[in-house]
């Protein structure tokens, strides 16, 4: 008789076998959208089009040299009005964001490809781009995200990411990876950088230098994802389990299969 241990995907039953790879597959799929939204959401703030710790440092602490509707333009809302509108914004702000000028220059401009968003009546959250002096607000110092922004962008972060990774990791138990000490470091990573990552959106505003923490989270959790989601998927349906293994685990008790 042949020892082996339940909780291997190979004693699974086909119909949870297929449910775990369905949502790995749908989580497989988010994590990618996630980082593609990342990436339209901060990079180019510098001016340059790759995503830099320079970006973030923008994003959370803000630009001393720059203005909040500027890094607006640069970043998140690049791609919402045609860049040679976009150059002209710019330029305006950089020459001063005289209001003088606002009605023949920058005011055809807000209403063609911004007002129809940023309304009070549309959505309360974003700032008001509809009148000459809404934008003169946002023609001021960027000094990146507020604490409010942060505090209600944190909370969904924890929230959501712990589902996530609970979920992949749970999957994730059912592999069969040595040594132990790996398997245990690749389920803990994610939750510790996670609290990391929150603090250093923080942090930034401190000591510009926190970016940098950021960034190192945002790739440990990635490498944590791509390890458990490929060991996981693999496993499910292309590994043969060794004949003899040792329970070191002591998860689930083992059978005696004929």
């Amino acid at each position: 008789m042949n020892k082996v241990r339940l909780v291997h995907f190979t004693y699974l039953p086909m119909s949870m076998r297929v449910l775990f790879t369905m949502v790995l597959l749908v989580f497989g799929t988010g994590y990618l959208m996630a980082m593609i939204q990342v990436w339209e959401s901060h990079a180019s703030r510098d001016s340059n089009p790759m995503l830099s710790a320079k970006d973030l440092m923008i994003a959370y602490s803000g630009n001393p040299e720059g203005t909040k509707l500027e890094s607006a333009l640069r970043g998140p809302m690049s791609d919402m009005l045609p860049k040679e509108k976009r150059d002209v914004v710019i330029a305006w702000l950089h020459a001063g964001a005289h209001e003088d000028e606002y009605a023949g220059k920058i005011g055809p401009i807000m209403e063609e490809h911004c007002a129809m968003c940023h309304s009070p009546g549309v959505n309360p959250h974003l700032p008001d781009l509809t009148n000459q002096a809404a934008v003169m607000k946002t023609a001021v110092k960027d000094e990146g995200m507020n604490i409010h922004t942060l505090v209600r962008v944190s909370h969904i972060h924890l929230f959501s990411i712990t589902f996530i990774f609970f979920i992949t990791g749970y999957i994730f138990t059912h592999a069969h990876v040595r040594p132990t000490w790996l398997k245990c470091v690749a389920l803990a990573a994610p939750f510790a950088v996670l609290i990391t990552d929150v603090a250093s959106w923080y942090l930034t505003k401190v000591w510009t230098g926190f970016a940098w923490v950021v960034i190192g989270s945002g790739a440990i959790m990635g490498l944590s994802f791509a390890f458990m989601w490929i060991t996981s998927i693999y496993q499910l349906w292309f590994y043969q389990l060794p004949r003899e293994i040792e329970d070191e685990e002591g998860q689930l008790p083992s059978i005696h299969r004929d």
